[in-house]
């Protein structure tokens, strides 16, 4: 079984041969929630890349522990990135979108408020389901033993997601509709693709003509239709296949 993964604020200076303190609500977890005791291997991260690889030398209290460090490794960037424009889901089904998406390799996921929406952020919900998203988006990172954890945007207008697309190397809006299937589109080798994922409801024709505007097509991933919460993450599995970065 791989070492289990915890998040640290920042590796800068730590050093093979070194040690590490992990202290603090991941302290807590690894000590008396994982029991991991002296000498068991463990990996901290700082969630941008970096890992800190060694085995727990000392544990102290219910909240801290030293680790030896073995190795410190720096993951390249991903190439191309996969940033998922996620509209927002009904209930927790927008957690479960972004755990999934992370567990399988997407780069950046952007909270969309669609039209068709049944779900809309506004005040303090906003800030409140924004931040659910993120602690899925680092605790799924974690499970899945990722040293780079997906940045959750700020939610995005329609307005400024064509913008995004715009700017990509590769925009897609995954639809049923779609006369061209992704799994034959052609990928760019660097850069960013940047896919679109509508509501339960649909993406509007008003949103589509927006997007289409902005050089992004619509494609369809097969003959079934996928729920909002889980076309993202079967999307962003088909085109890690296909660039390679799952070889």
């Amino acid at each position: 079984m791989t070492a289990p993964v915890f998040l640290v604020e920042s590796l800068a200076g730590v050093r093979a041969g070194g040690t590490l303190t992990l202290d603090g609500p991941e302290g807590r977890h690894a000590v008396s929630v994982r029991r991991l005791r002296t000498g068991e291997e463990v990996v901290l991260t700082d969630g941008h890349g970096s890992g800190a690889h060694g085995t727990v030398a000392a544990v102290e209290g219910k909240d801290r522990l030293t680790v030896a460090v073995t190795e410190v490794r720096t993951e390249d960037p991903p190439r191309p990135t996969i940033t998922v424009v996620q509209a927002l889901p009904k209930g927790d089904r927008g957690e479960l979108a972004v755990e999934t998406m992370t567990e399988t390799g997407v780069d950046a996921i952007v909270p969309w408020p669609a039209s068709r929406c049944v779900t809309q952020w506004k005040g303090e919900r906003a800030a409140k389901a924004l931040g659910k998203w993120r602690a899925t988006a680092r605790e799924a990172g974690k499970q899945s033993r990722r040293l780079t954890f997906p940045e959750v945007a700020d939610p995005l207008t329609t307005k400024q997601v064509a913008a995004l697309l715009a700017d990509a190397d590769f925009a897609a809006v995954l639809h049923e509709e779609g006369s061209a299937p992704l799994a034959t589109a052609e990928l760019p080798a660097e850069g960013r693709i940047v896919l679109v994922v509508g509501p339960e409801g649909g993406v509007s024709p008003e949103e589509l003509t927006t997007f289409a505007e902005a050089g992004a097509r619509p494609y369809r991933l097969g003959t079934t239709v996928l729920r909002t919460s889980t076309a993202g993450t079967a999307a962003t599995a088909l085109l890690l296949g296909r660039t390679g970065r799952w070889a």
